[in-house]
């Protein structure tokens, strides 16, 4: 019987599967396209296809800023207590020991004293990872501190959002935060203070209310989501469709409700630019 069915050629060669690490590849949540982590690292976690803007750590943001890294960290062992025993739906002293553990950091904002482009500045950056960047108690008190040192050094002060709003688990702890960072703020801008303001997506809720739409400069990372409350919330409530685009950064800077719109990898020399012509000498 004639041997009509096997091959007369080899197969193809194949070589052992190599082992890929976990988080080496990422998929671009507006365009789908798979990006290396090296690559999206050196381009600041921005797309290189879409220009989608990946939400980055405050490490991140200071050494984005930060010349060479060098800063000093200042108000950093304040931790979070638990005011009201708010156990609900988890323990909240529970909650923040295993973030602090995750995330390595005490609190919702980190908050230093650097140079960007050799100009001194006071500089604090919220992260989203710790409990949705939310404004507690410590977190309102590092910025008031922060907003002082400003003052009292003569030095431009830079906040960068990015949150959900007032912590639920402090209750009314949380919510005077928003008047308390709001007169440090006015007071700092009676003395002649320069407050630069990055909106980040997510700024949301009394973020949004409070130091977000203070600054002498608002500016914003494009197609970031800016709100008190969120698109979805709203919808159930007024029971109609929203306009497309609605709070995101571009929608706001049309309406006139922030200055400009920054991509990531000009933030530096824009805020260096900004102080350069306002800070009062």
């Amino acid at each position: 019987m004639p041997d009509w069915f096997r091959r007369n050629t080899k197969n193809i060669q194949t070589y052992s599967k190599r082992d890929t690490k976990e988080g080496m590849w990422h998929s671009c949540p507006s365009c789908r396209a798979v990006i290396y982590q090296t690559v999206l690292k050196d381009n600041f976690f921005v797309c290189h296809e879409c220009s989608f803007h990946f939400r980055i750590t405050s490490d991140a943001y200071i050494n984005l800023l930060i010349d060479n890294n060098d800063y000093q960290e200042f108000s950093k062992n304040i931790v979070s207590s638990n005011p009201l025993n708010f156990t609900i739906p988890k323990d909240y002293s529970s909650q923040i020991q295993e973030t602090i553990n995750k995330t390595n950091k005490n609190s919702a904002i980190t908050t230093v004293k650097g140079k960007i482009n050799n100009i001194e500045v006071i500089l604090g950056v919220m992260d989203f990872s710790f409990i949705g960047g939310s404004m507690g108690s410590v977190v309102g008190e590092k910025i008031s501190r922060a907003i002082i040192k400003a003052e009292e050094e003569n030095l431009p002060l830079i906040i960068i959002t990015s949150s959900g709003g007032a912590r639920m688990q402090e209750g009314a702890y949380s919510l005077m935060q928003l008047a308390k960072t709001s007169s440090k703020l006015a007071r700092f801008s009676e003395k002649g203070g320069l407050y630069i303001v990055l909106l980040t997506d997510p700024t949301t809720g009394g973020i949004s209310a409070s130091i977000g739409m203070l600054g002498d400069i608002i500016l914003a990372e494009p197609n970031a989501l800016i709100c008190f409350a969120g698109p979805r919330v709203i919808k159930q409530t007024i029971g109609q469709d929203l306009p497309k685009g609605f709070q995101t950064s571009e929608f706001l800077l049309k309406k006139g409700f922030i200055d400009n719109i920054v991509e990531r990898k000009k933030i530096k020399e824009t805020i260096t630019s900004l102080i350069k012509v306002l800070k009062k000498r």
